[in-house]
């Protein structure tokens, strides 16, 4: 069994077989897909991250700001449709930041993150009067604080705390534990306070946690949403304008390989209210930064099977996907759920899907169990849509994957297959 865990494919309203048995998006079937624009491509479904979004909204409430976290896909087309059902965006980056406003979030709905803050992006932040900067480390507020007074603005900030709550989730993707590289220990922010409290410049208007991703259980930012209320007290105490609880992302979608359902997002909301409700701040608003909830489950990689190749005892389905399509089994081991996009006849054997990458890393499965296949067969990879595209490589000079959006009838291109002569432009030359 691989890793040790089940390996089972989530069950989807929006991937399915159809009429004819082979796997759909919304009713277009992923073989015509594959078709008409070629493989590896990573198909999103709208209806997917509508349906997400739709119940993480009513899992937290009207008086919250739902702030997509871009890392999981930012592409402007994906970015512009959450924008338009209301949401925010959290960036962490001055391109994610030109992008986001680019597709139509409102300043006022974005935050920015990130530990290592240039200057440029600081100054971007305050000129375009975004929601709020979040603070990750006392060098970063003395910054902040400098070029807002050099430019005679008032930094709206938040102060990331690091809650010290363990997450219940892989090493990499935890992030709110002391030994992590983000936030502030409580004991600075409080030492802080009284300075940024005095600071003209600065105004203090969130109080923020993100303790990581693939959170098993609503308890664990339940738990970090009292910790940060508690010092939201102490910041209000001290003069602070504190407005808003940002209680960060790290809500679970189901992948195959759980030992367990996740919790529901209805449990998570009512872990962040709960928590609020008991430190007697339930009047502040609440900022969530989703991102693999809102478009992880919405998302497939759909590749075509190269070679089918014996060695060593051992099957290996070398496909036309790659690590640079899809990293996260090489970064961590991550599973995915691997499904014929036709069904194919034949008992089930355990075998390895690998691409062509010239790495002994580039797999996606190991001693996974899959029916016959042949050269030309489909395969759809599944929850690809967060930290698919997004972390794409051109390694080995593979050209960018296309991206497509299915959207009720229409199948929309929203970002070209790259070429080849794109991987290496000639450089600009000054007349």
């Amino acid at each position: 069994m691989e890793r040790g865990h089940r390996q089972d494919v989530p069950p989807s309203v929006h991937f399915s077989p159809g009429v004819g048995g082979d796997v759909c998006v919304d009713g277009h079937p992923l073989a015509v897909i594959a078709n008409e624009h070629g493989t590896p491509a990573h198909v999103v479904s709208a209806a997917s991250i509508r349906r997400a979004y739709a119940s993480i909204r009513a899992a937290i409430g009207d008086r919250a700001l739902v702030a997509y976290a871009m890392k999981a896909n930012g592409n402007p087309a994906i970015v512009g449709l959450l924008a338009g059902l209301g949401a925010g965006a959290d960036v962490v980056s001055a391109g994610e930041l030109h992008w986001a406003l680019a597709a139509g979030v409102p300043a006022d709905r974005i935050v920015m993150s990130g530990v290592g803050k240039s200057d440029a992006e600081i100054r971007m932040a305050l000129d375009r009067g975004i929601r709020a900067i979040h603070v990750e480390s006392e060098p970063e507020l003395e910054r902040v604080a400098e070029i807002a007074r050099a430019t005679g603005q008032r930094a709206r900030i938040g102060l990331r705390i690091n809650p010290d709550v363990d997450p219940k989730t892989h090493p990499y993707i935890a992030t709110g534990l002391h030994d992590t590289k983000f936030g502030l220990e409580i004991d600075v922010a409080r030492r802080l306070l009284s300075c940024i409290v005095a600071d003209p410049f600065l105004d203090l208007v969130t109080i923020a946690s993100h303790i990581g991703s693939q959170i098993p259980e609503a308890s664990s930012i339940g738990e970090a949403v009292a910790i940060s209320a508690a010092f939201a007290r102490e910041a209000m105490a001290a003069g602070a304008n504190v407005r808003a609880i940002d209680a960060g992302g790290g809500w679970p979608i189901a992948y195959g390989d759980e030992d367990r359902a996740a919790e529901p997002h209805a449990a998570f909301g009512a872990a962040i209210r709960g928590a609020l409700e008991r430190a007697g701040l339930a009047e502040l608003e609440v900022t969530l930064e989703p991102g693999r909830a809102l478009v992880g489950d919405a998302g497939v990689l759909l590749t075509r099977v190269v070679f089918v190749k014996e060695q060593a005892g051992k099957r290996f389905v070398i496909v036309d996907a790659a690590m640079t399509e899809l990293v996260r089994p090489a970064l961590y081991d991550a599973y995915h759920a691997i499904v014929p996009v036709s069904a194919r006849a034949g008992a089930p054997s355990a075998c390895d899907v690998v691409g062509p990458v010239c790495e002994t890393g580039d797999f996606f499965a190991r001693d996974r169990s899959l029916p016959p296949l042949a050269r030309g067969d489909l395969l759809a990879i599944r929850g690809t849509g967060a930290y698919g595209a997004s972390m794409a490589s051109e390694y080995n000079a593979r050209p960018r994957a296309i991206e497509l959006l299915v959207d009720g009838n229409a199948v929309r291109v929203i970002r070209d297959r790259g070429r080849v002569e794109d991987l290496h432009p000639a450089p600009h030359t000054r007349p």
